[in-house]
């Protein structure tokens, strides 16, 4: 088990003579994933899948970018195939803040820049702009531009190995391309689009995209419980414990638990996937965590939320299973509805436009739960404070014992919401954690 608990004190000097990232703060970690949030909160065509494919490749850049200065972790250059980044020169002094600073800044405008508003391109700019003043002043103009042209350089070498995946990028352009639901509909239980919605299948071909921690056969989760209308059945007990916990309506406490762990709807919040970005921001803010944990946060979890996507929509697909409320309308109940509401636009009764099994919130959290819980301890407590200041939905803080305790609330959720049976999050579990464990076990240590 590894604990990363070293911190940043007030008043500790920046040094930049040691050349080691853990004696700088985390803040430029931090503020560039503000950054990330911001922009891709209104980012279409973002979720489920490429947000969080697009934090791994940014956290790779970021690591690998500042690797030199890390004694006890080694560059992951050479792991994947086509995977190959420039070596920094030990010889020669480099202020890793401003490497950090550039590759951020570089990976985030080929991710977003296209489609940012003016407001989010000058956020990035006056961001890039803040860190690159701040340490100017504190090293030679020859360190000052090794430093940024390292950033840059690795980035620009991860970005070409983002590239080649060919499922993954520019894959946000068209999130329903290559799949036709009516197609794959052979049988009744099967999937099929549920409106208000699309129509249409995202992240149909999304498990095709590259993996970084499992191998192919490692993307299929458990299988699910087989499909019956019979009343006697665990698939019958299961669409009515979702009926029961949302007729007529929910509790205060389940709509608030519902609605806290919801990211479904671009637009009003971040996406599922980058969730725990959020929390992690509140980590290294709260416990004043030095840069190093910053780094290693940010390329455990992009790698970890990355597999977590492609291996839950790789079995979505493969399974194909209904949404609870196709089987409900069906079997018990045709007036009903879930209880996911779009407070922008006014829809109601909202269910996600891709099959029901496993959870993709599920395994997203339960792969991001595992890595923190390694990375952070298993029994660190926390509030999580993503969305206090919101009046759309309940977005009140919730307080967790530990990141497994939020994570399996997060499961219980989508039941509460009438999106998913507690199938979906059991089995989603099982895969997230395990993806987690893959991730840890990459050779990230000398």
């Amino acid at each position: 088990m590894h604990h990363v608990q070293k911190k940043i004190d007030d008043d500790q000097p920046t040094n930049t003579q040691s050349k080691l990232v853990a004696d700088y703060p985390s803040d430029v970690i931090h503020d560039w994933n503000e950054v990330f949030l911001r922009i891709e909160r209104y980012a279409e065509g973002y979720r489920p899948g490429p947000a969080p494919t697009a934090l791994a490749y940014i956290g790779l850049a970021c690591y690998e970018s500042v690797i030199s200065g890390m004694p006890d972790y080694k560059s992951l250059d050479g792991n994947w195939q086509g995977f190959n980044v420039p070596k920094a020169d030990p010889a020669k002094e480099y202020c890793w803040p401003l490497a950090i600073n550039a590759a951020y800044e570089f990976m985030i405008r080929k991710y977003f820049e296209k489609e940012a508003s003016e407001e989010h391109v000058n956020l990035i700019t006056t961001t890039a702009r803040f860190f690159n003043n701040q340490y100017k002043d504190q090293v030679s103009t020859e360190v000052y531009d090794r430093s940024i042209n390292r950033g840059r350089e690795v980035a620009e070498a991860v970005w070409a190995f983002a590239v080649s995946d060919k499922v993954a990028y520019n894959h946000y352009l068209d999130p329903f391309q290559g799949y036709d639901w009516r197609k794959a509909f052979k049988k009744e239980g099967d999937w099929i689009a549920t409106f208000p919605g699309p129509g249409e299948g995202a992240g149909g071909v999304w498990g095709n995209a590259r993996v970084f921690s499992i191998t192919p056969e490692q993307k299929l989760c458990i299988k699910p419980i087989p499909y019956s209308n019979e009343k006697t059945s665990q698939l019958y007990a299961q669409a009515l414990e979702v009926y029961s916990k949302n007729t007529p309506t929910l509790s205060y406490e389940d709509e608030w638990i519902a609605e806290f762990w919801s990211d479904d709807l671009t637009d009003l919040t971040f996406s599922p996937g980058v969730r725990y970005l959020a929390i992690g921001d509140q980590i290294l803010k709260n416990d004043k965590r030095a840069l190093d944990i910053a780094v290693l946060m940010n390329a455990y979890l992009g790698i970890a939320i990355s597999d977590a996507g492609v291996a839950a929509w790789y079995s979505k697909y493969y399974y194909n299973v209904e949404r609870p409320e196709t089987y409900i309308q069906r079997e018990i109940d045709p007036t009903w509805k879930p209880s996911l509401d779009n407070p922008l636009t006014g829809e109601t009764g909202i269910t996600p436009s891709f099959p029901a099994f496993p959870s993709g919130h599920a395994t997203f959290h339960s792969a991001s739960a595992e890595v923190f819980g390694y990375l952070f301890g298993y029994n660190y407590s926390f509030t999580d404070l993503c969305h206090k200041d919101r009046t759309e939905f309940s977005g009140a803080p919730r307080t967790f014992s530990s990141f497994n305790e939020a994570m399996n609330e997060c499961a219980w959720s989508r039941l509460l919401l009438g999106v998913h049976y507690r199938m979906d999050g059991e089995a989603s579990i099982k895969l997230g954690t395990e993806i987690g464990r893959a991730v840890e076990r990459l050779p990230w240590k000398k």
